[in-house]
């Protein structure tokens, strides 16, 4: 299943849409210059499991680094794929502590 992953700045978010156009998940953000923060990452629970949460993270992922920006992962889903996803540490703010 292909998913196709847009950003909708005036929502302030990334909407992830399959073959048909039904939606399958999000990923939210707040934008601030240069830095973009992560808040929230869900997926429709008829498309669970099909790969949208991982697709949702690598799409929002590969545009913060297209557009030169700074990843802050507020979101849990997309911090724990970013642990399994080292190619991506130059972009995202790290801390010394976990935010909960």
């Amino acid at each position: 299943m292909q998913f196709t992953v847009t950003d909708v700045p005036e929502r302030e978010r990334f909407e992830a849409r399959d073959e048909s156009g039904a939606p399958a998940g999000v990923v939210t953000y707040q934008l601030t210059g240069n830095i973009i923060v992560y808040t929230h990452t869900e997926v429709d629970p008829a498309f669970e499991g099909k790969g949208v949460g991982s697709t949702l993270a690598r799409a929002v992922m590969d545009d913060a680094r297209a557009r030169g920006r700074t990843v802050v992962p507020v979101c849990p889903f997309l911090s724990g794929w970013l642990e399994k996803h080292p190619e991506y540490d130059g972009i995202v703010a790290r801390s010394t502590r976990k935010l909960r």
